[in-house]
C-alpha cells in the first residue's frame, strides 16, 4: 500500500471518494459534510491531501483545510474503503495528513470535530486535547461548511458552542514550550455551564 501527498493523478478516485463520504455519514447517522466533486479536486491537485492506494485502487483519503487566515489547520473529510478497515490505514492517513499539516502550517493550530471514537483516539495520540468549541476557529465559512451535516439544526440550537462531535486541539506552541506532545493543555471546563457542554 502506498500513503501519498495528493497530486493530479489521483483525481481519478475524486467521485469514489465523494461516494464514500457521503455513504459513509448515512451509514452513521451523524455527519461527514457533504464536498463537491470541484472542492475535493482541488484540494488533490494542490498536494492538500493524502491518498492511500494499492495495485491503483482507491484505500483512503483525508484532506487539509485552513482558517482565520492560516491560523487553524482541520484535517478534514478522513474516510477508508470499505474493503480495507479495520487495518490500521486510517491511523496511518492521519499520521501523515498531520505531518503535511505541520510542514506546511508550522505555526497553526491544528483542530478536529468528530463523532468517532478511533478517530478520538488517534486526534489524542497526536497530541490533541478535547477543547470546547470557542477555542477552535470562529471562521464563518469554517461553520458554513456544518451545514451539509445532519446535526446542523442542534448546532444551531446550541448556539455554536457544541454538537454531537467532540472538538480537539493541537497547540504547536506548547511543543516549543514543553518538547513533547503529551504536555497539550488540559481545558478547563469547570467555569462552562452544564448547559454547554452536554448535548
Amino acid at each position: 500500500m502506498e500513503i501519498e501527498i495528493s497530486s493530479c493523478e489521483h483525481l481519478m478516485y475524486v467521485s469514489e471518494i465523494q461516494q464514500e463520504m457521503y455513504d459513509s455519514a448515512q451509514r452513521r447517522g451523524t455527519g461527514i459534510a457533504k464536498r463537491s466533486i470541484e472542492y475535493l479536486s482541488k484540494k488533490i491537485s494542490e498536494g492538500n491531501a493524502v491518498v492511500a492506494t494499492e495495485n491503483g485502487e482507491w484505500v483512503g483519503f483525508c484532506y487539509i483545510e485552513t482558517w482565520s487566515h492560516g491560523k487553524f489547520v482541520a484535517n478534514s473529510g478522513l474516510i477508508v474503503s470499505p474493503k480495507f478497515r479495520n487495518g490500521g490505514v486510517a491511523t496511518q492517513i492521519k499520521h501523515k495528513v498531520f505531518q503535511l499539516s505541520r510542514e506546511k502550517y508550522p505555526n497553526a493550530k491544528v483542530f478536529g470535530l468528530t463523532t468517532g471514537l478511533a478517530v478520538m483516539k488517534i486526534n489524542s495520540d497526536l497530541g490533541y486535547k478535547p477543547v470546547i468549541y470557542s477555542e477552535l476557529t470562529q471562521d464563518e465559512e469554517f461553520w458554513n461548511g456544518c451545514k451539509n451535516c445532519v446535526n446542523y439544526e442542534i448546532l444551531m440550537k446550541k448556539e455554536r458552542k457544541n454538537c454531537l462531535c467532540t472538538a480537539m486541539l493541537f497547540v504547536p506552541e506548547n511543543l516549543k514550550i514543553n518538547g513533547a506532545a503529551d504536555q497539550q493543555p488540559e481545558t478547563d471546563y469547570s467555569n462552562e455551564k452544564e448547559s454547554n457542554l452536554s448535548i
